[in-house]
């Protein structure tokens, strides 16, 4: 597992831990977003200038009690964006939806993965996207909805669980037409997640290892983090730096950041020790 192919036939590199830059088109997540083209194009154009690998596009949020948006509003969103970074970077972009007529318009636009939080179970057509544009897809583990996932989750043991779930998220995947080699996994940190449920998938990230495929991990300024330290979403760089750095030893592929420049530092510097 040295790289991953693209959307547009080129391979991604996954030979060292890679950093996916955020670009939250939104008006309501939890962190860093953008409220107009110029200001997601000026992210963006920073981010790349950090060291991004990859951008995620998202114009919808999922922080714990969001509501989802039309589709229409979703696209107005994010594909002027995406049109606009490919006028002057070819980076590789993905599409951070659970929409399938998103993903489609996205990739049509010059997105190369898709992101999808619900693991394709929300949006029927979303594995028939995937499938056709023989893209990368994300499977995230989430326990519930964003509206309703930290509404007292539970598990027995974390760890095995979403074993479990991403066991039949990628046999869902297959059976649609979706190949093993497209698969990114993600655990969900934050999504349907106590305190100690989050330290125990960062600790045990490794167990995830024996399905092969790339893992992504989201810790950046998560509320677990706030929890531990007692700082607000603007002030957990240091803490997300520290769950990034510990998740690449662990054997995570890609980390997804508000904070490229600083996460890139770090997460070298990590993988570097790991390889040693």
């Amino acid at each position: 597992m040295k790289s991953i192919t693209l959307a547009d036939g080129r391979m991604l590199d996954l030979s060292g831990p890679l950093v996916m830059g955020i670009i939250n088109c939104t008006p309501d997540s939890f962190a860093v977003h953008c409220s107009s083209l110029d200001e997601a194009v000026a992210m963006a154009r920073r981010m790349i200038a950090e060291g991004a690998d990859i951008l995620d596009i998202g114009g919808e949020s999922s922080r714990p009690g969001s509501n989802p948006v039309m589709t229409d509003i979703e696209l107005a969103r994010v594909i002027p964006v995406i049109e606009k970074i490919r006028t002057f970077s070819d980076i590789p972009l993905s599409i951070d939806t659970c929409k399938a007529d998103v993903a489609e318009k996205a990739l049509t636009a010059g997105a190369n993965i898709i992101n999808d939080i619900t693991a394709l179970a929300g949006d029927p057509a979303m594995a028939d996207v995937a499938a056709k544009r023989d893209c990368p897809v994300v499977l995230m583990h989430i326990k519930g909805t964003p509206q309703t996932m930290q509404s007292d989750p539970r598990y027995d043991y974390v760890v095995g669980e979403v074993s479990e779930y991403f066991e039949q998220r990628m046999a869902l995947a297959q059976s649609r037409g979706i190949a093993v080699d497209n698969i990114i996994l993600d655990v969900g940190i934050g999504f349907g997640k106590r305190m100690i449920d989050n330290l125990m998938l960062i600790k045990y990230l490794r167990a995830f290892a024996r399905f092969g495929r790339p893992l992504l991990i989201g810790l950046s300024r998560k509320r677990f983090i706030g929890d531990l330290t007692g700082k607000d979403a603007a002030e957990r760089l240091n803490g997300s730096l520290a769950a990034a750095a510990l998740a690449v030893s662990a054997g995570a592929n890609i980390i997804r950041t508000h904070d490229v420049g600083p996460t890139k530092q770090a997460v070298t510097v990590a993988a570097a020790v790991r390889e040693a």
